[in-house]
């Protein structure tokens, strides 16, 4: 299968692919959990954002609803809920770096508060498909692999398309990895699909 190569080619594709029948009854995924990756060069992100929110509608007018989750909003509203936004932006010039990601992945937990919120969301928001979005922005205090091995209690009912600012590769050597700006090895993770790979 050749893969779309322009941004156009790839966002009929995933119209295609998030449309069909065959996606939103994760019919052929065997038992593995309905996780899609779709990776995107990084230095499209500004441009993606747009893309998504354009997908996102699209679909909803053929009759698929969407639920859009950005992970950089959700992380800005858990520091809200907990009264300490304003005190890390307070302390986060003078702080030393480890230090504040120490506090951050604290507080971001994807087990103890992330997952949680995002359970909220799923469980009272109708929708057939999730996105999820804002990878790059919420590194290195809260890592996609992370969020895809907690989320799979939460998320296995409806297809989740996690939109990647980086690649994700397969070797038979060195298996599935997700490697973040297209560089920074963000762990292995097995258990997704490569969306623009997806037969339609």
């Amino acid at each position: 299968m050749t893969l779309p190569a322009t941004r156009k080619a790839r966002s009929a594709h995933l119209f295609k692919a998030i449309t069909s029948q065959r996606f939103l009854t994760k019919q052929g995924l065997g038992n593995e959990v309905p996780f899609f990756i779709y990776p995107y060069d990084a230095r499209e992100g500004l441009s993606m954002n747009e893309d998504r929110r354009d997908l996102a509608a699209r679909i909803g007018h053929a009759g698929v609803t969407v639920l859009d989750i950005s992970l950089y909003d959700l992380s800005i509203g858990i520091l809200e809920d907990r009264g300490i936004l304003e005190q890390v932006l307070e302390i986060e010039p003078e702080t030393d770096k480890a230090e504040l990601r120490e506090l951050l992945q604290s507080v971001l937990d994807p087990q103890a508060n992330l997952i949680p919120k995002i359970g909220e969301a799923i469980s009272s928001t109708p929708h057939d498909v999730i996105f999820l979005s804002g990878v790059g922005e919420v590194y290195p205090y809260i890592r996609s692999h992370n969020v895809l091995n907690n989320l799979q209690s939460k998320a296995k009912d409806k297809p989740t398309v996690l939109f990647f600012p980086g690649s994700y590769t397969h070797a038979l050597a060195t298996g599935a990895s997700l490697d973040l700006f297209g560089c920074l090895h963000d762990d292995k993770y097995y258990r997704a699909f490569n969306i623009l790979n997806y037969e339609v």
